[in-house]
C-alpha cells in the first residue's frame, strides 16, 4: 500500500507531534513514536504493484500542487483503535483530494481506497494508532486537556509506503 500525503510547516508539526509524543508517552504505545510516523493527512490509499508506477504520476503533479491553509479543529475515533485530529473540509482540501484522484485513478493495475476518494473521504490527521480500549481512554483524556484549534499550513505532498513509514518522495509544494 501506498500513501499520498500532505505535510505541514513546522509550527504546525511541532503541536501535532507534541500531542503525538504526549499519547506515547502518557499511554506507553509506541506505534506512532517507534515507525517514525510523521504529521500528515493522507489524501489516498492506492494498491500499486510497485512505487515504479506511481513516482513518477505524483512527480508530475509538482506544478499543480499549492500551498494551502486548513482549520485543525476537531478530535476523532476510528473505532476500535485511532485517535485523530480533524480538519474542516475546505475547498483547498476538497481540490487537493480531486487532483490527486483524478492523476492516480487511471493507472493501470492500481486501485484507489474507496475510503480515499473525492466525497467518500474522512480527512484526518492520526496522532494514537493501535490503541487499546484503556489507552484510547487515557488518549482521549490528553487531547481533550490539551487540543485546541489551530491552523496549518499545507507545504508539501508526499509519496510513501507503510507499516514502517518510509517516504518515496515529497514535492514542495508553491
Amino acid at each position: 500500500m501506498y500513501l499520498i500525503t500532505a505535510y505541514f510547516d513546522e509550527k504546525a508539526n511541532q503541536r501535532i507531534n507534541s500531542l503525538i509524543h504526549k499519547i506515547a508517552d502518557q499511554t506507553g504505545n509506541l506505534f506512532m513514536t517507534e515507525n517514525h510516523v510523521p504529521p500528515h493527512l493522507t489524501i489516498s490509499s492506492v494498491e500499486a504493484r510497485s512505487e515504479d508506477v506511481l513516482l513518477p504520476v505524483v512527480n508530475e503533479m509538482e506544478h499543480r500542487l499549492k500551498k494551502g491553509r486548513i482549520q485543525l479543529v476537531s478530535v476523532g475515533m476510528l473505532f476500535p483503535y485511532v485517535m485523530y485530529i480533524t480538519p474542516v473540509l475546505n475547498q483547498y482540501l476538497q481540490s487537493l483530494s480531486q487532483t490527486v484522484y483524478d492523476a492516480v485513478c487511471d493507472i493501470e493495475d492500481t486501485s484507489v481506497s474507496k475510503f480515499y476518494r473525492p466525497m467518500q473521504w474522512l480527512p484526518h490527521v492520526t496522532v494514537g494508532k493501535k490503541l487499546t480500549k484503556e489507552e484510547m481512554q487515557i488518549a482521549f483524556s490528553i487531547v481533550q486537556n490539551g487540543f485546541v484549534p489551530f491552523e496549518a499550513e499545507v507545504v508539501e505532498i508526499g509519496l510513501s509506503k507503510t507499516n514502517p513509514h518510509r517516504d518515496l518522495l515529497r514535492i514542495v509544494c508553491h
